[in-house]
């Protein structure tokens, strides 16, 4: 099986060639240049030594994370692209999982740890359990197993170290978290412990490549369609910008027709029985139509459709996206509808619920809407009734 290995997890930079047991390429820098700059050029040199037919490729390997943000986007969208067009499957090689090979055979727990910033590492806790190739003799080839002790996570120092004292055994530390903490790691263990030298110690698209064949042959794979990066955590600017639309106040406009497909994808995302785009447009062309869109951040955050009739208003959806609830989304499309109300001379404004939707209720509820009566099994998918509710406009 031949397997191209790509890494850019960090700040090295790695492609190779494996097929079967044999490495027929590698090519590894380990500087300060945009991987964008250094994946493409790194596999065209190494293709250009060995005369490589990427169409004989089996699969692709990549180091799929944890890692730099950066790096594993770029790493990524190389291995999806010359997936999609060389039509391979994928092998997603956990980052850690990939350093930990590389001390492949060693006697003691292996501990990768990649700087995550803030005390904090990307690890795994590793072991190579040495087996019998036959039980039937003494003697013959001995093979190690790759066992998982602790699955690749995102913790603090202290607590890894905490981990470790408690396994006793003899550890030893590889990735670029170690000159970071090593200090730290000094202080803190009561263990024996050791660090790998500088020809092991970094990720290697080699390894990738070799322990993406071990998991090829596991069924553990996809398609280049369905291939995403592992980040473990999101990353410092999704941060940022998840807490500044957390604390934005949600603002209220009219939506357009452009917004149509947006919309429609939202409904997809949270109703089963979601409006098509034509459908939400058609609504929109209505002279009786009122439709409102909450945004937050320049995000869009919940939407409302409703319809007036003589003095009467109703409701007839009402969506926030999910990580928005709870963030007065919902509320703020509600007192925009019933100002809009009360400026056209609307008396009442009308909506219906599902009645094993407690959330839903107790926001109406809380809003001043009372209950009229029950609707038998107006809902389907699954089948339920409906609360019918109302709030007089003041």
């Amino acid at each position: 099986m031949k397997v191209l290995g790509i890494d850019s997890s960090g700040l090295v930079a790695s492609v190779a060639v494996v097929e079967d047991d044999i490495l027929l390429a590698e090519y590894t820098v380990n500087y300060k240049k945009t991987h964008s700059q250094t994946l493409l050029p790194m596999l065209k040199e190494i293709g250009d030594m060995i005369n490589l037919d990427l169409n004989s490729l089996d699969a692709i390997a990549i180091a799929a994370g944890p890692g730099s943000f950066t790096g594993l986007r770029i790493g990524s969208a190389t291995a999806k692209g010359l997936g999609l067009a060389l039509d391979k499957p994928i092998i997603p090689v956990p980052t850690v999982d990939g350093l930990a090979y590389d001390l492949w055979g060693t006697d003691k727990i292996v501990c990768p740890i990649m700087d995550a910033r803030r005390n904090q590492v990307y690890t795994g806790i590793y072991s190579f359990v040495p087996k019998k190739e036959s039980e039937d003799s003494e003697h013959g080839q001995m093979k190690y197993a790759f066992q998982v002790i602790r699955v690749q996570m995102a913790v603090s120092v202290e607590d890894l170290i905490r981990r470790l004292n408690i396994y006793g055994r003899r550890v030893v530390f590889l990735g670029d978290g170690v000159p970071v903490y090593r200090k730290m790691l000094e202080k803190g263990l009561k263990v024996p412990y050791f660090f790998a030298p500088s020809y092991l110690n970094r990720q290697r698209a080699a390894v990738v490549g070799a322990l993406g064949i071990r998991y090829f042959k596991m069924g553990r794979y996809e398609t280049a369609a369905e291939h995403k990066p592992d980040y473990l955590r999101v990353s410092q600017a999704e941060r940022e910008r998840a807490a500044k639309e957390k604390n934005a106040a949600p603002e209220i406009r009219r939506m357009v027709m452009e917004d149509g497909a947006a919309i429609a994808e939202l409904e997809y995302s949270l109703f089963r029985d979601a409006w098509s785009e034509k459908s939400i447009l058609e609504t929109l062309k209505q002279p009786n139509a009122i439709c409102l869109i909450a945004e937050k951040a320049d995000r869009t955050a919940g939407y409302l459709l409703a319809y007036t009739a003589a003095e009467e208003m109703e409701i007839a959806r009402i969506g926030v996206v999910k990580e928005m609830r709870r963030q007065g989304v919902a509320r703020e499309l509600l007192g925009a509808l019933e100002k809009i109300g009360k400026q056209s001379g609307i008396e009442k404004i009308l909506l219906d619920v599902r009645s094993g939707n407690e959330a839903a209720h107790k926001l109406y509820t809380s809003e001043g809407f009372t209950e009229d009566g029950i609707r038998k099994h107006f809902y389907s998918d699954p089948d339920e009734d409906a609360v019918l509710m109302s709030k007089t406009v003041k």
